[in-house]
Formats: structure tokens, C-alpha cells, sequence
């Protein structure tokens, strides 16, 4: 399970991901609060009840609206209380989880555990939202950072990929537009091994898209486009002809992009 913390007004904060989703944890929260009070007195509150089931109403279209009925029914009166492993079990709820283990407590989607901060303090519940949008902004920066990494590396392993061009593929005295042509030639021959198409292709299944198809490629296409490259010089070094680098490299594209794919640190790095 990712975790990370934030430190919101002097107390730490975990959040976990569930599934894309950020979920903040109540128990943590609940130290920040002055006297005593627990996540069932908030749960009892009819507004609080109300707000959940309008959040599980848009969000969640397996929610038991009959045994939330019964419980909104009954939000308020003095005898009432319910748990959350109650309210999770009767009405289907995907908004609040109540978990075991090392990072066991209730937690809350984070909409949610925004309109609980209120009921810990005004002021804390700025904090909570100030310190979590810091985190994704934190977040976004390492993937652009991830991202622009792994084209630079494209950039690098392409000048190679020219080279074993130069070298192997392009006769003396060419002129520098039948040049250009070859270099568009193998790179199209990566293109089609990864992409199954040619840039040219691509920009015209996307006329309104800017860039071009190397631009809009994953953070695993791009991996396996540096090492394609790499690849296909050693290839052309061999003297093997276009057809068969074309095969070897979309097998090696599949195979890479499978291991990639199923591979749960890459999973969890997004």
C-alpha cells in the first residue's frame, strides 16, 4: 500500500491511495482535536449523514440507498450510533474505509475528510487542504521531472541510434535531403515496432493534436523507445536488413511493454 504523510497545524496526516484515488486518514486527524470526540459522534450528526449520501449518490452507483434510509431516518436521536464498518457494510459506501494492519484507522476520500477537518477546526481544515494540494503539486513536478528524463534519454539514445546510420546505412556523397529521408525511415521503423504506426500515420489520425506521436507516448513506451534504439543500432551494426530489425524490435517492444506494464514498482511510482 503507497503511503505518504503530510504535517498539518503540529500533527502528521497519512494518506493512502485506493485504486487513483486519495484517501485521508480520520484517526489521524482526530489528534488535532481538542477534548474528546470520536469519528462515531461525527457520523451520528444528520448534516453529516446527508453529505455522505450525496457524495456516494455521484460517486458511487452501488450505494444501498434503502439501508440509507434507515440510517438517515435515525441521525440524531440521542440513541443513535453507527460505526463506520456499520455504514460501510449496510450501505455499499466507497467514501469512508475502516482498515487493519500497520496503517489500520478509519480513512475518508478526500473530499471527504475536507468537510470532516471542519468538525476538528476552521483553521485546520485550510491547513489539511493547503498541505494536501502542496503534495500533488509536489507529486506532478517528479512526474513532469520522470517524464522529461525519460525523453531526454530518447534524445541521447537517438544521436547512437543516427550514428550506426551513418556508419552502416547511408552511402558516401548523399545529399542532405536523402539523408534526412533515411533518418525518417528508421524512425519510422521504431514508431511502427512500438506505436504500429508512422509519425505521418499518426498525424493523420490526429490533425488537431500539436507535437508529434513521440510526444504524447507513455512513460513505458518511452522506456522501451530508449531501448529500442539502442537496440536497433546494435542491429544495424550486424548488417541485418529493415524487414527483419522490423520484427525483432516489435518483439521486443511487446515483450518489454508486457513486463512494464505488470510490473507493480513502476505501478506505484504513478
Amino acid at each position: 500500500m503507497k503511503t505518504q504523510k503530510i504535517e498539518v497545524k503540529g500533527s502528521k496526516i497519512t494518506i493512502i491511495k485506493v485504486g487513483n484515488e486519495d484517501y485521508i486518514s480520520l484517526t489521524d486527524m482526530l489528534k488535532a482535536k481538542d477534548g474528546d470526540f470520536f469519528i462515531s459522534d461525527w457520523l451520528r450528526n444528520r448534516n453529516t449523514v446527508e453529505f455522505l449520501g450525496i457524495w456516494e449518490r455521484v460517486y458511487n452507483p452501488g450505494f444501498n440507498y434503502g439501508e440509507f434510509a434507515i440510517i438517515k431516518s435515525q441521525a440524531g436521536l440521542n440513541n443513535y450510533k453507527v460505526s463506520v464498518k456499520e455504514w460501510v457494510e449496510k450501505t455499499k459506501a466507497i467514501g469512508l474505509k475502516a482498515t487493519a494492519g500497520k496503517y489500520g484507522g478509519t480513512y475518508a476520500h478526500k473530499d471527504i475528510a475536507f468537510e470532516f477537518g471542519m468538525w476538528i477546526s476552521a483553521e485546520f481544515k485550510i491547513y489539511l487542504i493547503k498541505e494536501f494540494q502542496r503534495l500533488k503539486e509536489d507529486e506532478n513536478n517528479r512526474l513532469k521531472l520522470e517524464w522529461n528524463l525519460q525523453r531526454t534519454l530518447a534524445k541521447v539514445n537517438y544521436c547512437i541510434h543516427t550514428d550506426a546510420i551513418k556508419e552502416k546505412l547511408i552511402p558516401e556523397k548523399l545529399t542532405a535531403q536523402q539523408t534526412q529521408i533515411v533518418y525518417a525511415s528508421e524512425a519510422d521503423l521504431l514508431n511502427v515496432a512500438l506505436f504500429g504506426k508512422t509519425a505521418r500515420e499518426w498525424r493523420e489520425a490526429n490533425p488537431d493534436s500539436e507535437g508529434n506521436i513521440r510526444d504524447y507516448a507513455s512513460l513505458e513506451q518511452l522506456v522501451v523507445l530508449t531501448n529500442l534504439e539502442s537496440i536497433n543500432a546494435v542491429l544495424i551494426r550486424q548488417g541485418l536488413p529493415q524487414n527483419e530489425r522490423l520484427i525483432k524490435l516489435n518483439a521486443v517492444a511487446i515483450t518489454q511493454m508486457k513486463s512494464l506494464l505488470s510490473n507493480q514498482s513502476i505501478k506505484r511510482l504513478k
